[in-house]
C-alpha cells in the first residue's frame, strides 16, 4: 500500500522511509523527513504506529496532517485513531484513509475510493488537494470511530466469504451473508461509539465487498485456507483482530452470532460447512 500511495502521489513531492530498505532503496531519514512533511502518510500495520508517532511528534509542523490507512488494532485493542489522539500533540490533526483501495489496482491506474475521517475540518481540503487529479476519489466523514471499527471489523467477516465459496454453498448463501454481516457490523460499531449507519458506506460495505469477494483478497483467501482444512500461516489483520476483541473483551462476541460463529472456526477450523448450516438453523429457529 505505500507503493500504491506513492503512485497516486507521483505529481507530489514524496520521500520515503523504510525500516528495514531493501535493495539499493535510499530511505531518508524519518525526523528530517517529518520535520519537512506537510502530511505524513502512516502506510504500516497498526502496531508501529504508537512508535513512529511518538518519535516523529516533536519534529511535526503544527499545520502537518498525520494519515493513517492501517486497517487493524495493536496489541492494547487499539485503533490507529486512538494511538494518533494518545501520542500526537494535541494541536496536530490526523486522519483516516479506509474503503475499496486495493493496491494493485491503484498501481494499474484502476479507481480507487475512500472515507475521509479527521479531527480537523482544514485536513480534509489539504487530502482532498494532495490527491487531486488522481484515481482515488474521497468522500469526507466526521465518524471517525464508525469508519475505524467499519473497516477493522469487515475483515474478520471476509474470512466467512472465503469459506462459503471454497464450500461452493452458492450465490444465494453469499447474498444473506452479505446483509447478514451488515447488520451485525452495523450493531457493533453502534455498541463501539459509531454513528447508526456508518457501516453501509464505503469503509463498511464497499471495503467489505471489495475484501470479502475478491480473489486476489488476502482475507478471502485465508477463508478458503480454513475451508480446505489448511492451518498453516493463517495471519492477518482479521485474525489479529478477533485475538485482540477476545484478550481485551472489547464487546462480547456470543451477542454477535456470526463475528462468534468466525471465532470458533478460527479457534476449531473442523466441519465447517456442518456449523454452518447449525448458525442458519439457530438463526432461523428450525
Amino acid at each position: 500500500m505505500g507503493q500504491a500511495m506513492a503512485h497516486l502521489l507521483k505529481e507530489q513531492q514524496v520521500d520515503i522511509w523504510e525500516k528495514f530498505p531493501l535493495g539499493n532503496f535510499q530511505s531518508v531519514i524519518l525526523e528530517d523527513a517529518a520535520s519537512h512533511a506537510d502530511i505524513v502518510l502512516f502506510c504500516l500495520p497498526v502496531n508501529p504506529h504508537r512508535e513512529i508517532a511518538k518519535q516523529i511528534a516533536p519534529y511535526l509542523r503544527k499545520s502537518c496532517v498525520c494519515v493513517s490507512i492501517a486497517k487493524g488494532l495493536d496489541e492494547a485493542g487499539r485503533t490507529a485513531a486512538q494511538i494518533f489522539a494518545k501520542n500526537l500533540p494535541l494541536h496536530q490533526a490526523y486522519a483516516l484513509l479506509y474503503g475499496p483501495m486495493i493496491s494493485e489496482e491503484i498501481r494499474a491506474n484502476r479507481y480507487a475510493f475512500a472515507q475521509l475521517g479527521s479531527n480537523d475540518a482544514g485536513a480534509d481540503h489539504k487530502l482532498r488537494t494532495c490527491f487531486h487529479g488522481s484515481h482515488l476519489y474521497i468522500e469526507q466523514t466526521s465518524d471517525i470511530t464508525g469508519i475505524s471499527w467499519s473497516v477493522i471489523l469487515k475483515n474478520v467477516y471476509a474470512l466467512l466469504f472465503g469459506m462459503v465459496d471454497e464450500l461452493e454453498l452458492g450465490d444465494n448463501m453469499r447474498g444473506y451473508l452479505a446483509v447478514a454481516v451488515l447488520r451485525e457490523l452495523n450493531q457493533i460499531v453502534c455498541k463501539m461509539g459509531g454513528q447508526a449507519n456508518s457501516s453501509y458506506h464505503l469503509a463498511g460495505l464497499g471495503d467489505l465487498i471489495t475484501t470479502a469477494t475478491s480473489e486476489d483478497s488476502h482475507h478471502h483467501e485465508l477463508g478458503r485456507k480454513l475451508a480446505r482444512g489448511e492451518t498453516q500461516g493463517i495471519e492477518g489483520e482479521g485474525i489479529h483482530t478477533l485475538k485482540m476483541v477476545n484478550r481485551h473483551r472489547l464487546f462480547t462476541i456470543a451477542d454477535y452470532p456470526l463475528f462468534k460463529l468466525t471465532d470458533d472456526i478460527i479457534q476449531q477450523p473442523q466441519e465447517i460447512k456442518k456449523r454452518f448450516g447449525e448458525y442458519l438453523k439457530q438463526a432461523y429457529l428450525y
